[in-house]
């Protein structure tokens, strides 16, 4: 299916697809020698299972007892894509986002063509543990070239096996590189493992996501259970601490296909088993570039800030007030794109915090009047393609100010909310740093303003922003007055059929 304006699959004719996903459970493997690696240095080890274009909402309706007894005995994290302006769903972006633990708008894949990549800056995290810990065993094995020739997944590994499922197809090649795996996990002594499977992508561009496409996530959690076993097998496996982590690169339209804007082709899930992982687990807060981070910290290894690193560990919860509110999110009232049964907004903020409307104007969509506190699923449904979901570093629950929405219905008079913080103890200080993440887009007259207020005085302006902020990171620090006890901060949207402001992590600090 072209993407970006080349085939996902490069070289498999429809035809080759269709026999490919009607072979699913005969095919043998292609045997290779598997590779041979040092010997491993590490107790800490940890294999990566990426399964291309693998759908979680239609695992349940699989035979899939691996995957199933991971989310049993495991942390499991659902979580949305980025779409394009910052890069499509496709799954160069996604590949790189897994292996570098960042977003596209800093490791450069912005689409199949790989071109800008940025892998210099930030490389696959088997590329910085060569760096780091030299000593680490580590493999790689792939049939989509690309993650090889293009320096996605492999570089900085000991030893890798990558064939070419374009060109062969991938039913053999995934079975190969199970048969390979296997053996490496059985016989050799690996620290650090990346397999990737991508014959369910294949089925979902030939067939969609019907019973096909079942039958080949069956087929690949039966590969996961080989080795599984593999690992349960080893003789040194009772003083070993093994870390099991499955991912996927994006989801699939019903029909198949993707590279587009909407929830069904950006679904992803981080899945993951070992020690400190609870199971269980269903966090709100889990993003796709958490792989990188969870391998580094399940070996022991603290991430250098340089690094620039947008994901955390899957088991390390965030500390944001507004995830507090997952309990109280409701259904939709007048957003009717979005199906009934997804929670994900409240206009009660966390304890400590208020929203002052009393500029705000009447009427408008309920969920959008004044600020309000949803998921990232809840808002992006609301209307696609206009860059919500370029909402990448909020994580879990945020807070919206949203115009555009809030005037989809009638209303009367101008969009005019604040959002004020609790107050916090800056006595004694000589400076006070407030952090938060934000997603704003700005259009005409509209204002978006944070302003500050010491001992409970009137509120001084101390950031405007007047022009596009993409999901980044934000730090103002103010000098502490003389006397100032406490400080409380407070983030004005006003506008009128305009765009929107988010905002989400925020954190005092003082010194």
């Amino acid at each position: 299916m072209p993407i970006d304006g080349i085939s996902r699959r490069t070289v498999l004719a429809a035809g080759a697809a269709t026999a490919a996903a009607t072979a699913l459970t005969t095919a043998p493997a292609a045997r290779a020698a598997a590779p041979t690696l040092p010997d491993g240095t590490s107790k800490d080890k940890v294999l990566v299972v990426g399964m291309d274009g693998l759908r979680h909402d239609r695992i349940a309706a699989a035979d899939a007892p691996h995957l199933k007894g991971m989310m049993r005995d495991g942390t499991y994290g659902l979580s949305l894509l980025y779409a394009n302006p910052m890069a499509a769903t496709s799954s160069g972006p996604g590949w790189s986002t897994i292996s570098t633990g960042v977003w596209p708008d800093k490791h450069g894949v912005r689409d199949n063509t790989f071109a800008g990549r940025n892998y210099g800056t930030y490389p696959g995290f088997l590329a910085r543990l060569a760096q780091v810990r030299p000593a680490l065993s580590t493999y790689a094995a792939v049939d989509w070239k690309p993650l090889d020739t293009q320096g996605t997944v492999t570089p900085g590994a000991d030893a890798k096996l990558v064939l070419d499922g374009d060109r062969d197809g991938y039913v053999a090649h995934d079975a190969t590189i199970t048969a390979e795996t296997e053996t490496v996990l059985r016989h050799q002594n690996p620290d650090v493992l990346f397999v990737y499977l991508g014959n369910t992508d294949v089925v979902a561009h030939a067939n969609g996501t019907g019973q096909k496409y079942l039958d080949a996530i069956a087929v690949q959690d039966a590969q996961l259970g080989r080795m599984l076993a593999a690992i349960r097998a080893r003789p040194s496996y009772a003083t070993e601490r093994w870390t099991v982590i499955v991912a996927t690169d994006h989801g699939h339209l019903d029909a198949g296909g993707h590279g587009g804007t909407s929830i069904e082709e950006r679904r992803t899930f981080v899945l993951a088993t070992g020690p400190g992982i609870a199971a269980g687990a269903r966090p709100l807060d889990t993003r796709l570039v958490d792989v990188a981070a969870t391998v580094f910290h399940q070996l022991g290894i603290t991430p250098d800030p340089s690094w620039g690193l947008d994901g955390k560990p899957l088991q390390q919860r965030s500390t944001d007030p507004f995830d507090t509110l997952q309990s109280a999110l409701t259904p939709r009232v007048d957003e009717t794109g979005i199906p009934a049964g997804v929670l994900g907004f409240t206009h009660t903020p966390p304890s400590g915090w208020s929203v002052v409307n009393h500029a705000m104007g009447t009427g408008g969509t309920t969920e959008w009047r004044g600020w309000a506190f949803a998921t990232d699923e809840f808002w992006s449904r609301t209307q696609a393609g206009q860059h919500r979901e370029l909402n990448v570093r909020a994580r879990g629950v945020f807070a919206v100010a949203d115009s555009d929405e809030w005037a989809d219905r009638s209303f009367s008079g101008t969009y005019d909310s604040t959002l004020v913080t609790p107050a916090y103890a800056v006595a004694g200080k000589a400076r006070v740093t407030l952090g938060f993440t934000t997603l704003y887009r700005q259009e005409g007259g509209q204002k978006a303003e944070v302003l500050a207020s010491f001992n409970g005085g009137t509120p001084t302006l101390v950031k405007s922003y007047t022009a596009d902020v993409v999901s980044q990171p934000q730090s103002l620090t103010l000098a502490v007055p003389a006397g100032a006890s406490s400080v409380s901060f407070r983030f004005r949207y006003t506008g009128s059929n305009n765009w929107y402001w988010t905002i989400d992590d925020v954190r005092i600090t003082t010194g």
